[in-house]
């Protein structure tokens, strides 16, 4: 639920805006609306956002996704079960997946890497950070409509 008590996830119709389809789990409603935001201004406007990880879990069995980005300390499961529940999945297993979290210990990082993370960012971060990962894990995702354009 958003702050207003609805649903935080963006549902889609029919209509959704073309280019790649973006999956941003984060707890935290100001940073998942800030990541939100720096990505629309980037020109990524097909994004579903969930705000725990069971949410996510969920999302992901339903929607195929061109990239997800989560954070590592989620409510009701952790961004490095959701990234190995990705992983074990058909719909969503080698779609990207960045890792956005304040967790910088080595032993994070190597879970993340050996779980299969695309990439890690940690907070505080900056929006050239965040687009650059963005762009280069969609131009290393062959599927992903449009990725090369941004």
């Amino acid at each position: 639920m958003n702050e207003l008590g609805r649903p935080s996830v963006t549902v889609l119709d029919d209509k959704r805006p073309e280019g790649p389809l973006i999956l941003i789990a984060e707890d935290q409603a100001m940073t998942r609306l800030m990541t939100k935001g720096i990505l629309k201004q980037a020109g990524f406007n097909n994004i579903m956002m969930a705000s725990d990880g069971a949410e996510a879990v969920r999302i992901l069995h339903e929607h195929k996704f061109d990239l997800v980005i989560c954070d590592w300390n989620m409510p009701n499961a952790l961004g490095i079960d959701i990234l190995r529940a990705m992983r074990r999945g058909e719909k969503n297993k080698t779609a990207p997946f960045i890792m956005l979290t304040s967790e910088t210990g080595a032993v994070h990082v190597t879970q993340a890497l050996d779980a299969g993370v695309s990439d890690y960012i940690t907070k505080p971060f900056t929006s050239e950070v965040l687009v650059a990962k963005v762009v280069g894990a969609l131009k290393k995702n062959k599927n992903a409509p449009a990725a090369a354009d941004k």
